[in-house]
């Protein structure tokens, strides 16, 4: 199985949802399921029916994430600096300008589980990382938009 690349943030946050899910969610759902079984015929029991299916969505996402998190490469942008030199990588932050529209954009790099473009978080899988990685500052990156190629230019790349 491929290493699943992770940021030390998104590692984290993948850690604090299973340690919800093991501590909070799964004790509830056994609860419930208690519960429902309290009161009598299984076979037309909604409540029990409810309380299974959530049962297979937590234990599905437990098995997800510690998935996940055994196969993860974990990623600390600080460290990508000495071996990097300059180059954009998994875990750079980045900022761009639009060559047609001259905004400017700051994205980071990240797995797929931590991407918030709102946070200016990227998937490395997305087509804006697949066309940067690579780049160097100065460099122009041809990005595949759903409205054509758009170019952006690399300012600057950083290791935070």
């Amino acid at each position: 199985m491929n290493k699943v690349p992770l940021t030390v943030v998104g590692a984290e946050m993948l850690k604090a949802e299973l340690a919800n899910l093991k501590s909070v969610e799964r004790p509830a759902v056994i609860a419930a399921i208690a519960e429902a079984r309290s009161h009598g015929d299984l076979s037309e029991n909604a409540e029990y029916d409810a309380a299974k299916e959530k049962q297979g969505f937590v234990e599905g996402r437990i098995a997800e994430l510690e998935g996940k998190l055994s196969n993860s490469q974990i990623i600390d942008p600080k460290d990508m600096a000495d071996t990097a030199e300059g180059r954009i990588v998994f875990a750079a932050t980045v900022v761009l300008q639009d060559l047609e529209t001259e905004a400017e954009v700051t994205y980071q790099i990240v797995g797929d589980d931590e991407a918030d473009i709102k946070l200016g978080k990227i998937s490395v899988s997305s087509p804006i990382a697949r066309a940067l990685i690579g780049k160097y500052e100065g460099d122009v990156a041809d990005v595949q938009a759903p409205g054509g190629i758009r170019e952006y230019e690399v300012l600057e790349v950083r290791y935070v």
